[in-house]
């Protein structure tokens, strides 16, 4: 085996596979419309900013799609799986990218194994409905082998599913937004939840950290650059549809439901109940009857699901360009001879997933406020580090390139504004982490020093290619279009 997989070989992905619709519907399906209307939301609201939600995401999404403009200038120079991998190695070598291919490994597996909590219980809640009452972690069975047989084959078929439940799932929820909205809500229609004061009142940058969290997935874009149509003009389309889609979604169905219970209040209707995440369906039962609220609980399983699936071939398609250029062991930069997908990838997220969730499950854990609450926020501090660190990468990288031509307002003035914005908010959020987790000190202190320990190991991976393969370390991040 060569020191990287070369151009032609038949270790590749599949080239062409997934057209922007596609491409489109991983992304979203990764930010998870529903675990944001349902599980985000309603926390943000009743420990971060109350009625100020909906400005706050609207500041939020123009702070991404900032980033998104040095991001996808980055794309239509690097056409690579290794995503936030390749663009911080371009913009500061190859050390650098080691450790960003850590953190991104610790961030994805994070975030997916710990959606297989969420999963779980509301999985669990679904079936004792129609009288199957069993244990959550059943149903995380049943789900960890599905995804496991979805992300070993081929990528169109994973894509195909994300297509249908990201659109059943928008589908219900903007019904009972304009359900709300039809019967003017408590109070009729509010403009509160946009103006300065709602949004700075109690815990903003609480608040603006459910903001930035409810958007995760979208970057994901690049990930799927060697297998889209025309990646140089998908990549960059795609990253602006998601932001969008995700950002005017989230804050009108955000407003709306604010309208439904009215700003004055909410805050200590969120407080009285048992678990603020029946709120949306609470209001669903109100708004649109019990038909409708039956169907957004089972839409929300499925865009866990979605969720499950979509950074469970995000961690896979790392996995494989480490592999492919000598960070991992060279049969993780191997692809299915008849799917082309990373399935050695696939299988080593698959078990790492397993053996995770089995010491949850052994040792009793709670699914929600441990392996859920815990896990996601690890991700959340990995994807925000990484975003920081693109922008930067950005800047530096045109900036070394005299010979191109390029808008400094495009990669220098907005990726440094992002960048130190994004930076900002990771350290609200890991001063945060105790709230955030409900985690003891020790527990949370400990949790966020995974992050600059998977940064070391990265970088000595990095190191050891370097003296070892120096050529497979010199092409490190280098596009495979």
């Amino acid at each position: 085996m060569s020191d990287t997989t070369p151009s032609g070989s038949p270790h590749q992905l599949k080239k062409g596979s997934l057209g922007l619709g596609f491409i489109v519907f991983f992304v979203v399906s990764a930010a998870g419309p529903l675990i944001g209307l349902a599980g985000g939301f309603p926390v943000a609201m009743l420990v971060g900013t109350g009625p100020g939600l909906p400005l706050l995401l609207l500041i939020a999404m123009v702070c991404i799609l900032a980033f998104s403009v040095g991001y996808t200038a980055m794309a239509r120079e690097v056409t690579s799986a290794g995503g936030f991998y390749s663009f911080i190695t371009k913009g500061f070598g190859g050390r650098m990218g080691g450790s960003a291919a850590m953190v991104a490994v610790l961030g994805y597996n994070t975030m997916q194994i710990g959606l297989y909590g969420l999963f779980g219980v509301a999985a669990a809640g679904l079936a004792s409905t129609v009288g199957i009452n069993l244990p959550w972690w059943v149903f995380v069975i049943l789900a960890w082998g599905l995804i496991a047989l979805m992300g070993y084959r081929k990528v169109d078929l994973s894509a195909k599913v994300l297509g249908v439940l990201v659109i059943l799932e928008y589908a219900i929820a903007l019904l009972l937004d304009f359900l709300i909205l039809a019967k003017g809500g408590a109070q009729g229609f509010e403009i509160q939840p946009f103006t300065w004061d709602a949004a700075m009142s109690a815990a903003p940058s609480i608040g603006l950290l459910f903001c930035f969290a409810s958007f995760i997935g979208f970057e994901a874009t690049a990930i799927y650059s060697e297998e889209a149509k025309n990646p140089k003009k998908t990549i960059p389309r795609a990253t602006y549809i998601a932001v969008l889609v995700v950002g005017v979604f989230n804050i009108f169905s955000a407003w709306c439901m604010i309208i439904g219970q009215g700003s004055a209040n909410l805050v200590s209707h969120l407080g009285s109940l048992p678990d603020p995440t029946v709120f949306l369906f609470e209001l669903a039962e109100r708004y649109a009857g019990s038909g409708v609220a039956a169907a957004l609980q089972l839409f929300f399983v499925t865009s866990v699901f979605a969720g499950l699936l979509a950074f469970h071939n995000s961690s896979a398609r790392y996995f494989y360009a480490m592999g492919r250029e000598g960070l991992l062991p060279a049969k993780m930069g191997e692809t299915h001879s008849t799917h082309k997908s990373p399935h050695f990838g696939s299988l080593l997220q698959t078990g790492l997933a397993g053996v995770i969730l089995a010491v949850f499950i052994v040792t009793g854990a709670d699914p929600v406020l441990a392996l859920f609450s815990w896990l996601t926020n690890v991700a959340t501090l990995c994807i925000m580090a990484l975003m920081a660190a693109t922008a930067f990468a950005v800047t530096r990288y045109f900036g070394r390139r005299p010979e191109m031509q390029w808008e400094p307002l495009n990669v220098v003035l907005l990726p440094l504004a992002s960048g130190a914005i994004l930076t900002v908010i990771l350290l609200l959020a890991i001063l945060n982490f105790q709230v955030l987790t409900g985690a003891s000190p020790a527990l949370a202190w400990g949790l966020t020093a995974s992050l600059p320990v998977a940064a070391i190991v990265g970088y000595v991976l990095a190191a050891r290619l370097a003296k070892q393969k120096p050529a497979a370390f010199l092409k490190l991040g280098e596009s495979q279009a």
